[in-house]
């Protein structure tokens, strides 16, 4: 977690997860387009394959979530430990919500 304090890494970790999901499918649904692909099967696609990695990236990398763990078991910080498990759900919110907006928009779960 950074220096801000756990609420602004709280929020932040939310919005990170959903613009790295949104974002990264959305362009990639541009470049399919571009290359004459289905542009809305690849943007969700893209969605199920990209959560991980908007997780990843929101929590900062996966270094910094196993040392606030490693504090926490080993010098008794549980405090730490929910912290980074609630910094973690965040993301995964996050994520969740990205994808959840993805398959609103591309319908693609949906059988004619």
């Amino acid at each position: 977690m950074n220096q801000a304090g756990f609420f602004p890494s709280f929020i932040e970790s939310y919005f990170i997860a959903l613009g790295v999901l949104l974002g990264g499918a959305i362009i990639g649904g541009i470049a399919s387009f571009l290359t004459g692909q289905p542009a809305l099967t690849a943007i969700t696609r893209l969605s199920s394959s990209l959560r991980i990695w908007a997780i990843v990236a929101a929590i900062g990398g996966t270094f910094d979530a196993v040392y606030q763990f490693e504090r926490g078991i080993f010098e008794g910080q549980t405090r730490d430990i929910f912290k980074q498990i609630l910094v973690i759900l965040s993301a995964l919110g996050g994520a969740q919500t990205g994808a959840l907006l993805i398959e609103w928009f591309t319908q693609e779960h949906m059988t004619p």
